[in-house]
């Protein structure tokens, strides 16, 4: 199985349905490797060990991590399904980004961020991963998110494995209307 198909049949069993290839998955989302395998080769996928390390250690958003012992596997975000990935909140930065796409933009200034199918909103610590995000759904629009602010207002932040942000809905209020488009003007 080629690394993108791997790792595109990975993000759909550890983060949205294990139950699609009978895998027994934890609280946190661990899934044994070794029953990983198995099943996904009952299920037509050819997934091997090494082919597996090759998806964790290549995949440029660090979306899966093994565990020390490199016996279980789990997705790092983006979850639909309930599961904690991401243990006690943190205290995030002061100021967050989220790439989205100038399409969506009036409706989020609108309504604020919304977890949408997943369990959280995503944010970026940075802009050139907001612009990266934001690509994938068109022209690229960047938000600053005052993060600082929502936290000193009691709203939990979690960072995930790959260094993802993640907390609940983001009001429009704690979204700057400075929105930084296309790569132009980043900071």
């Amino acid at each position: 199985m080629p690394l993108t198909e791997t790792s595109k049949f990975l993000s759909y069993v550890l983060r949205h349905a294990p139950e699609s290839i009978g895998v027994a998955m934890d609280s946190e989302g661990w899934v044994s490797v070794d029953e990983l395998i198995e099943k996904a080769r009952a299920a037509g996928k050819r997934i091997d060990p090494d082919l597996l390390r090759q998806v964790v250690e290549t995949n440029d958003k660090k979306r899966f991590t093994l565990s020390e012992d490199g016996a279980s596997i789990r997705a790092a975000q983006g979850h639909s399904i309930e599961v904690d990935t991401v243990g006690e909140p943190v205290e995030p930065p002061a100021i967050l980004f989220h790439g989205t796409a100038t399409r969506f933009l009036q409706s989020i200034l609108k309504q604020g961020l919304k977890p949408m199918g997943r369990r959280h909103v995503h944010l970026s610590g940075d802009t050139e991963t907001a612009r990266r995000v934001g690509m994938r759904y068109g022209v690229p629009v960047i938000l600053r998110v005052e993060a600082g602010a929502m936290h000193a207002e009691g709203q939990p932040f979690w960072q995930a494995d790959n260094g993802v942000w993640l907390t609940g809905a983001v009001a429009p209020r704690y979204l700057d209307r400075e929105v930084v488009s296309g790569g132009e003007g980043q900071q």
